[in-house]
């Protein structure tokens, strides 16, 4: 599921490439991930206006339109936002954009559990409100991040996840994160001491800095906006790695779905 640094990558993509261009046409082939509107009324809500601007908020890219709405595309586990010919055959094409200046910016979802929202300033707010702090973000100090874990008696690795009270980290960076920071990932979030909480600050940061510098973490399903792989996985200490030595310490990695139901990799030798 692409996760901060995947849709980041596509965020700053698109920007570069489709801010201050206008759609001029809009077609919904899969109604069923439309959502905030009728699938029969997108596409002349869309059609005529301009793009002034694409980023990331969470999971989730935006494209900010000259009408305040907001499109929201989350693509969750086999989505992508693809930027190229008009017309190109896809199968699982769910939406398609074209452009004025001649290319279409399609969101294809082969499992269509993904969506795509188109969201008043207002209804764009409220979800917004709902989300965590964004932990890039450059107010997003030691301090905040201890206020997101005080308190809580959940796994530390499901209080990451954890998309109200922090934005954009998922399975693959909060194991890493946890790695990294010598952590325990069952580990009580209320349990970690201030110097711990510190040195998790820093490793969630920087994982999360590099994974964005290598364009996000590609095993199967996840491609950028020209249908590129991303080159994290190269870097990947524990994650998708159970059973290997750890790369710290030589002992074997240990795997559980204990935490959410979904994958959990650690060295019960150095996370402590």
């Amino acid at each position: 599921m692409p996760e901060l640094p995947e849709t980041e990558t596509i965020a700053r993509d698109l920007h570069r490439e489709v801010a201050g261009g206008r759609v001029s046409d809009a077609e919904v082939l899969r109604c069923d991930v439309v959502r905030g509107v009728k699938a029969a009324e997108m596409p002349r809500r869309l059609t005529g206006r301009a793009i002034t601007r694409v980023w990331r908020r969470a999971k989730s890219v935006v494209l900010s339109l000259d009408d305040d709405t907001q499109l929201i595309v989350t693509p969750r586990f086999t989505g992508a936002l693809i930027l190229g010919e008009p017309g190109t055959e896809d199968a699982y094409a769910c939406v398609r954009l074209r452009l004025d200046d001649g290319r279409e910016l399609r969101y294809t979802d082969v499992r269509r559990l993904g969506t795509v929202a188109l969201r008043s300033a207002r209804a764009f707010a409220e979800w917004s409100g709902a989300l965590g702090p964004e932990p890039l973000d450059p107010e997003f100090t030691p301090e905040r991040f201890s206020g997101c874990l005080r308190g809580s008696t959940r796994a530390v690795k499901a209080v990451l996840m954890d998309q109200s009270r922090l934005a954009g980290v998922g399975n693959i960076y909060a194991n890493e994160a946890l790695w990294h920071a010598s952590i325990r990932p069952a580990r009580r979030a209320s349990s970690l001491t201030r110097s711990e909480r510190d040195a998790l600050h820093r490793a969630l940061q920087d994982v999360l800095g590099a994974a964005v510098a290598a364009r996000g973490t590609s095993f199967r399903d996840y491609r950028d906006a020209f249908g590129a792989r991303g080159g994290y996985a190269a870097q990947l200490r524990v994650y998708g790695r159970g059973g290997e030595p750890c790369a710290r310490c030589g002992a074997v990695l240990k795997s559980s779905h204990a935490i959410g139901g979904r994958a959990t990799v650690w060295c019960a030798a150095c996370q402590r």
